[in-house]
């Protein structure tokens, strides 16, 4: 991986990854898996695509993906089981998946990243621009230091590979060449807000919300602001 560290920052403290630990009980006990907000909004059944985060599969995104379907998008989970970190073919793994969205709907896809969801969204975005019609992050640590966060540790654990030094060469500070939305909120407990935030040459937009790290996918002030980056 080359990665220039463009800000020092440090995980976020204790505290907050405490109340992130019990908000992550009280999804495993299945409120994640709640109805669709309701919204008012129409995507002219434009296609996205949500990737979960770290250890995260596609049923931590239900949600998420009820709210936009009811939004009139045609929506996609990304299909490739648990997100246990980046591999060496995550990329031809992805073009498979967008192969048989683009025989359905025939246009770019959104890409909407939660975590480590939102690294490998811009990261395909960046191989594949003609395919992505703009990338969202949700509370994405593509800015500073790979280790302020409080996941890296178990991340080297299983992939026995560095965070800095993973199997797939990236540049994770490099903004995609399609819009970017980088949603980051100061009550993250897990990611350190400015890292998911970015500095303006990373992204395009930066949007705060106020939810925690484990909210992005179900909070409605998150919600409403990836409805929002749809729409710009």
């Amino acid at each position: 991986m080359n990665l220039l560290p463009t800000q020092s920052l440090s995980a976020p403290p204790l505290g907050a990854l405490l109340r992130e630990v019990r908000v992550l009980a009280d999804l495993r006990r299945g409120w994640r898996y709640g109805p669709a907000l309701n919204v008012d909004h129409d995507g002219g059944m434009k296609p996205v695509m949500v990737l979960p985060g770290f250890l995260a599969s596609d049923g931590a995104t239900v949600m998420l993906r009820r709210t936009l379907r009811s939004a009139n998008y045609m929506t996609y989970g990304w299909g490739q089981g648990r997100n246990f970190g980046v591999r060496a073919d995550i990329i031809d793994r992805l073009d498979r998946k967008m192969d048989r969205i683009e025989r359905e709907c025939g246009e770019p896809v959104a890409l909407i990243g939660w975590s480590l969801g939102g690294l490998i969204a811009r990261e395909y975005a960046k191989h594949r621009p003609g395919r992505v019609s703009r990338v969202i992050t949700m509370g994405s640590p593509f800015s500073g230091d790979l280790r302020a966060n409080h996941a890296w540790r178990l991340y080297e654990l299983i992939n026995r590979h560095p965070v800095d030094r993973t199997p797939l060469p990236v540049n994770l500070t490099e903004k995609p060449p399609v819009p970017t939305f980088a949603l980051w909120s100061e009550n993250d407990g897990v990611v350190a807000p400015a890292a998911s935030r970015g500095l303006p040459h990373e992204r395009d937009h930066a949007l705060q919300v106020a939810c925690g790290h484990m909210g992005f996918t179900t909070s409605p002030d998150s919600i409403d602001a990836i409805l929002k980056a749809l729409e710009a």
